[in-house]
């Protein structure tokens, strides 16, 4: 199959993904909180966005490579962690996180993920980053980033912005929980009647949540690869809702930040004031995201506030942006307000699902060539020269 025929953008993979994603999955990715307003209103203020095209410049060539927090890499975008993806597709994790070292772009791992923080970090080596689902116990915590510093990662992103359980309606609908219970007849005809994702479950066997396991039986001294999986999937799901995510205080904060000794995220940042905070408390970055629409239907999107915060924290400030991000034009139009790096999770799902082991790979080469084309009609031969193309007229 020519794939580059076939699939020549995110939006082509997405109806793919559709087709072979069972329903109670494909939901799960696909849609945010409530009445899905927020998700709605982060795609609209990006399309909002207006760029000015200018040609008498010399952006021949123009260089999409760049540096963030003292990293080289060969393109401003990088997989951002998403909950469950080993379920959403088989293996997504590790494909990937394979495809990101290739790209040499950077692949961050849940820690609600399927697959464990060793073998990720095995096979995306310093491209790994690692998202802190913050567990209430500060001795989980500090044996999660141990285990992580051991694994060789450089760079961790703390997720401020889960601090309770979230109730999502679609999710209730369809008998999600964290972890899925697939137990009725319903959930079955969906597998039966989606056989690439079932068979793929087949190969790769039960998921189970592995970074976590050993923490459920308070037991850190069989923790790795190859650790003795004795916990049942209902375990991991009690655990994860009743002792995990927690608001982060500032002595939290405080807390990890003298734990870790390698770089430190903080996504979920919305508040010019919060985001100044941060950053005073030891941050390295700051991810402006509502959690691509998922926990509060009434936030505001990234884009109407990034301005405000580039503004807050000035420009020295590393910021990364996320939510309802597409395609490479919607990366030139993040940069152009103020960000230095953007992150992206559904578009990275629908692109394992449609096309599995492949995905990783074509999806990254067409976001890098759609950014290329859209900076060539701008006329910016480098990634600063951007925010020079923003229509100031543009509803932002």
């Amino acid at each position: 199959m020519d794939i580059e025929k076939h699939f020549p953008c995110v939006d082509y993979m997405e109806a793919e993904a559709m087709r072979r994603i069972p329903e109670f999955m494909r939901d799960y990715l696909i849609y945010g909180i409530g009445q899905g307003i927020a998700v709605e209103k982060n795609r609209k203020d990006l399309n909002d966005v207006e760029l000015m095209p200018r040609y008498l410049a010399d952006a021949e060539r123009p260089n999409i490579s760049c540096k963030l927090m003292g990293y080289e890499y060969d393109a401003p975008f990088g997989v951002a962690p998403i909950g469950l993806s080993g379920l959403i597709w088989p293996k997504s994790e590790s494909i990937l996180a394979k495809s990101a070292k290739t790209h040499n772009i950077p692949y961050t791992l849940s820690t609600v993920a399927t697959d464990s923080i060793e073998n990720i970090g095995q096979i995306a080596c310093d491209k790994a980053w690692f998202q802190l689902y913050t567990p209430q116990d500060p001795e989980t915590r500090k044996d999660l980033l141990r285990r992580c510093e051991e694994a060789g990662y450089e760079t961790i992103m703390v997720t401020v912005d889960v601090p309770r359980k979230i109730r999502r309606n679609h999710d209730i609908r369809n008998g999600i929980s964290v972890p899925p219970k697939f137990f009725d007849i319903k959930t079955l005809w969906q597998m039966i009647t989606h056989p690439h994702w079932s068979l793929g479950m087949l190969r790769t066997g039960v998921p189970q949540f592995v970074n976590i396991l050993p923490y459920q039986q308070n037991d850190f001294s069989h923790i790795g690869v190859g650790m003795n999986i004795t916990q049942s999937i209902k375990d991991s799901g009690k655990f994860i809702e009743e002792r995990m995510g927690l608001h982060i205080t500032p002595s939290v904060f405080e807390d990890i930040r003298a734990m870790w000794p390698g770089k430190l995220i903080v996504k979920g940042v919305l508040d010019p004031d919060e985001a100044m905070s941060y950053l005073d408390l030891g941050a390295d970055a700051l991810v402006i995201s509502n959690h691509g629409g998922r926990q509060l239907d009434a936030t505001p999107s990234a884009v109407s506030v990034l301005p405000r915060i580039r503004s807050a924290v000035g420009s020295e400030a590393n910021l990364i942006a996320d939510g309802g991000i597409r395609c490479g034009l919607d990366i030139a139009r993040m940069l152009a307000l103020g960000a230095d790096f953007v992150l992206m999770g559904r578009p990275f799902l629908f692109a394992v699902g449609a096309l599995d082991e492949q995905g990783g790979d074509h999806v990254m080469k067409i976001l890098k060539e759609e950014l290329l084309t859209t900076m060539g009609q701008l006329g910016c031969s480098t990634l600063k020269e951007l925010p020079k193309s923003l229509f100031k007229n543009a509803e932002c």
